[in-house]
């Protein structure tokens, strides 16, 4: 629910744009953080060196640059922007959403140094893992949308 009193503050009438262009970069960030993931478990069981091998490695990259990491730096932005023009920045519900935000950040920078190990031809990680791992997003999304629209505490 949007309230007049979220119209005052540094971004004016604009609120409702940033605010609408800061969901869809969160949904290009989770939908990139869900096929990364994915990519891997089926990379994983390719032979390294192989072209399948080769194909899932520009596969993951092309992922990582053009969706994850445009994605995040714009969310990240974004949602600095409305949280200081909200004045959220001490409100419990926020500084919750802020450490999962953070946590789904490192999710990111460990799915990256990931598949940097992968195209090298290390496979360390076990194909279960990772389907586990790919659920993290997911549970961590559901929390922090609760936490927006909800603010239970």
């Amino acid at each position: 629910m949007t309230f007049l009193s979220d119209y005052v503050g540094m971004l004016g009438a604009a609120y409702l744009w940033v605010k609408a262009a800061h969901i869809t970069f969160v949904i290009f960030w989770i939908a990139g953080l869900f096929i990364v993931p994915r990519y891997y478990v089926h990379h994983q069981v390719t032979t390294p060196g192989s072209a399948e091998d080769r194909a899932w490695i520009e596969r993951e990259d092309r992922a990582r640059t053009i969706i994850l990491t445009p994605a995040m730096l714009i969310v990240w932005i974004l949602g600095l922007l409305l949280a200081v023009h909200l004045g959220a920045f001490g409100q419990h519900w926020f500084s919750a959403k802020l450490l999962l935000v953070v946590l789904l950040t490192g999710y990111q920078g460990w799915i990256s140094s990931y598949g940097r190990k992968l195209a090298t031809g290390h496979r360390d990680v076990s194909d279960k893992k990772l389907r586990i791992m790919n659920e993290v997003p997911g549970m961590l999304t559901a929390i922090i949308v609760v936490l927006v629209i909800v603010r239970p505490f």
